[in-house]
Order: structure tokens, then sequence, then C-alpha cells
């Protein structure tokens, strides 16, 4: 038996990961210590982990406050976590991409690190377009060489990243990293993805392995599906970035009359929110709900519309089913780019949906065998391993 200490901000993108990947390993026989915040403690303490809490630090300053820039806030993260793994004594520290503290905390101890990438890599080659541009590689040298100038202006946000981080590095007690996207362990890094969005690359990454989805999700009531035998559209909005509810009303309108059924949420925003409070025609054919759980409804699915969030997206894939993607910020970008490029789903800009264009989407996912043929084969690959199964043996070897 290992004893491992995990590391995750609480915002679910990042903490559910680690919450599937805790449970399996406790599951193994393991002791397992999970550092996130505390809204997720009886999850982690029902799943067989101890619970250490995360630092909370206020994202935006009160009145009379200077901001926190995220690597002060990633030093005082360390050192905050310092005599936790002094308590702990792990074998090995796993952290999420996007929370050092327990990283650098765990490397001061002499203790291996791996990183949990829950999304898409970040790390690209030379002559790529940048990571969430949501453009392909060029397939000319003329196209690589243009992307090869644009990235020289992108290396020096790179090189500015790589001084502040290893400036914390020495605050804390650590030599420099040296390199770009240092916060990625070069030991053990863990991508929570799938081969099938992954472009071939030239050179593989060492010590990187694309493991498949992290899945785990709150226990939840069970939701009605809509009636009848039509195809079921699945709309499943980000939580974030729809502010407004725009993506639920243009399916709600677009797909009206058309011969499919329509399950749609809300997720949870807040009650106050325009998304909440917006007043929405539910047709016939649709059913609006607060929230689902995507374990029950994406194996129900037809097609699953959403905004290309890289959880909700490898939910609707590992499930076998297409998506159409609407990208709204950062990473979605990339990730609709890959999902278009795979073959298993379509990309609709966000500037281009419209009641009709969502609805011409969804009906050629629909009618085209094509899409869930290629979806099929990525819950193929996922049934034979999510995330944390796949994972769980080569933390054992790193850890001992």
């Amino acid at each position: 038996m290992s004893r491992f200490l995990l590391g995750a901000f609480g915002d679910p993108g990042h903490a559910f990961p680690i919450l599937s990947l805790g449970r399996h390993l406790a599951g193994r026989g393991h002791e397992v210590w999970v550092q996130t915040w505390d809204r997720w403690r009886g999850d982690v303490e029902a799943g067989g982990m101890r619970f250490a809490a995360a630092p909370e630090y206020k994202t935006f300053p009160q009145r009379g406050e200077a901001p926190l820039k995220p690597y002060e806030a990633v030093r005082r993260a360390a050192l905050d976590t310092v005599p936790l793994v002094a308590d702990v004594r792990p074998d090995a520290v796993v952290h999420d991409i996007l929370t050092l503290g327990p990283a650098l905390a765990g490397e001061r101890a002499g203790v291996p690190v791996a990183t949990l990438i829950p999304h898409i890599d970040p790390r690209t080659e030379r002559g790529w377009p940048p990571f969430s541009s949501g453009a392909r590689p060029p397939r000319t040298g003329a196209g690589r060489r243009l992307w090869e100038r644009i990235g020289t202006l992108v290396d020096r946000s790179l090189d500015l990243g790589q001084r502040e981080l290893d400036d914390v590095r020495a605050e804390v007690g650590l030599p420099p990293v040296g390199r770009h996207h240092g916060g990625i362990s070069a030991d053990l890094a863990l991508v929570g993805s799938v081969p099938q969005l992954a472009y071939p690359r030239t050179v593989p990454l060492p010590s990187t392995h694309v493991v498949g989805p992290f899945v785990w999700e709150p226990p939840a009531e069970p939701v009605p599906l809509p009636p009848g035998d039509a195809p079921l559209v699945v709309v499943a909005p980000s939580t974030v970035q729809d502010p407004d509810g725009s993506l639920v009303a243009a399916a709600l309108a677009g797909l009206a009359d058309a011969p499919v059924r329509v399950l749609a949420a809300r997720n949870r925003t807040s009650p106050t929110s325009p998304a909440a409070t917006r007043a929405l025609d539910v047709p016939a054919n649709a059913l609006l709900v607060p929230w689902m759980s995507y374990s029950q409804v994406m194996p129900a699915a037809d097609v699953v519309v959403c905004h290309a969030g890289h959880g909700t997206l490898l939910r609707a894939l590992g499930a076998g089913r297409p998506v159409v993607a609407v990208p709204a910020a950062g990473d979605m970008f990339e990730n609709a780019a890959r999902l278009a490029w795979s073959g298993a789903g379509l990309r609709l800009p966000r500037r281009l949906v419209t009641p009709r264009t969502l609805r011409a989407a969804v009906l050629t996912a629909v009618h085209d065998p094509s899409y869930a043929a290629r979806a099929r084969e990525i819950a193929a690959w996922v049934a034979r391993g999510d995330g944390a199964a796949r994972s769980a043996p080569l933390l054992e070897t790193f850890a001992r």
C-alpha cells in the first residue's frame, strides 16, 4: 500500500478529476489524502479518502486591498502546504495542472510529483498554432513557417511565465525549472483526454500518458426524459460561459418543430442570473430542467449540444454520442477544433449561432451516421479503461 497526496482547486473541472482518481486509488487499498476546497469535504470522505483543506485565496480584492497575482498565490499555497506534506509523508504527490502549491511543497520535501492534466495537453510543437486558438496544425511548409513566426510572439509569454515560476521556486527553496510549461511534471504527466483528439506529434512528449477522461460527478436525482422515441438532443451549456442562456434559447427555438426530443438544462445558474430569470418558450417536444446528471442522460442522447468544455465533451464522446460544439472561451476553441478534426462532431462558431443554424447543425449530426460512428470508436477506447483505471498502475510504480 502507498500513501498519496492529491491536490486540486475546488472548481469542478479540476476537483472532479482528482476525486475520480482518488476514489479509484482508495478502492485499490491505498491511503489517499485530497487537498481541495471545503465544499468537497463530504465527497472526499464519502469516497474513502482523507480531506485536507486547500488555501482559498480571494480571487477579487476588497476595497483598499492589492490584487493577488497568480504566482504570489502559488508561493503562498506552496508554503501553506509544506506542513501538510510533512504530516502526511506521501509516497507521491499528484497535482492538478493549475494547482502548483502541493507540487512545489512535495518537491521541496523530496517526494515524487506527478501532474494530472484534466484536458487536452496544452504543449504544442514548433510550427503549430497557439493552444486555444481554435486553428489546426498546418498542412504545408508555408503554413508551418507562418505559425513559427507567430510562435515567437507566443514564446515571449511562455518565457515570462517561466521566469515568474522560477522566481517562486527560488522563494520556496527550489532550483529553477528552466523550461516552458514548468508546472507540468517532467517525471509523470497524466493527460485526461483521448488519443482521438490529439494531433500527431513528430516528437513524443517524455513521461506523458494519455489515459482517458476522469469521470466523477456529485450524486444527483434522475431527471425525466421527454416522452416518445424520436432522437434525443441533450443541451448541456457551460455553467459559467452562457450567462444569458443564449445557447438553450437558440436550441429550444430552433428545434421546436423538428423531429427530435430536446432535454435542456440551466445547469444550476444563480437564481438571480440572466440565464435563470430569462423567460423561455419550452416547446412540446422539450423539457427544461435546472440540472442534469451526465452519467444518466449522455447514454440516452443521440446528439449533445454544448460549449465544448472538456469534461462535458468527453462525457458525450465517452458515451459514443456525437457533439455539436459552440465554443465560448479559452480552451473550448481548441476542444471544438479537435472535435471537428476527429470527425465525431461539428463546430459552430458562437457568433453564427441562431435558431436556424443550430437546427441545421443538430439535424446534420442526427442524420449523418459518420459522426456517431466516430464517437462510438472513441467510446470503445474509453470503455477499455478510463483515466483513473489507466493511471493507477502508473502511479503505483511511480510511488515505489
